[in-house]
């Protein structure tokens, strides 16, 4: 049994460990996201997604930027 336990811990720890490049990614993923949303979106034509895409793109890159200044400063 103790060997059955050391062997739930380890795939317990070893989800745990596959679990946390998941949670990394934040402002400057989505915007790059929103970016590629864009511009794809801008080759077939459809200008109105296209256009709120870059919108919210460009929203995210200031925010990240807002922040990466006030964390450098602060």
């Amino acid at each position: 049994m103790p060997a059955l336990t050391a062997l739930a811990a380890g795939v317990a720890v070893a989800s745990s460990a596959v679990a946390v490049p998941l949670q990394s990614g934040g402002l400057l993923t989505l915007a790059i996201a929103f970016i590629v949303l864009a511009i794809l979106a801008g080759l077939a034509g459809f200008r109105g997604v296209a256009g709120l895409s870059m919108s919210a793109a460009r929203l995210l890159v200031v925010v990240f930027l807002v922040l990466a200044v006030l964390t450098f400063f602060l």
